[in-house]
């Protein structure tokens, strides 16, 4: 299932529980992932996502962040138990989707 994100604006799409959700970062999305991934800059997670250094609370954070930022009104406790189409996998390619085009513009 296929979703129309925009991504000029930083938009990645994301399948929960066979629903297509968008993702973005917008200002608010990444100051409450500085706030929840306990973070003073967002550099160090960009890296750590670069290095493939992250761990599975980066990988919640950001997605969680980036469906907020879409709109969503998804709690934590709802994205730990919804199954993401094409697993973890799909989740961390999102994922670095997300960063990449909030930080870098459309590819």
């Amino acid at each position: 299932m296929e979703t129309p994100v925009n991504p000029y604006r930083g938009e990645v799409a994301l399948i929960l529980n066979g629903d297509a959700q968008v993702m973005r970062l917008t200002l608010g999305a990444l100051a409450e992932l500085e706030e929840s991934l306990g973070e003073g800059s967002l550099i160090s997670l960009v890296q750590r996502f670069e290095n493939n250094g992250f761990s599975s609370r980066d990988l919640m954070g950001l997605l969680l962040a980036g469906l907020r930022g879409g709109g969503s009104a998804i709690t934590a406790a709802e994205l730990a138990s919804a199954e993401i189409a094409g697993g973890p996998m799909a989740a961390t390619r999102a994922a670095a989707q997300l960063l990449a085009r909030a930080f870098a513009g459309p590819q």
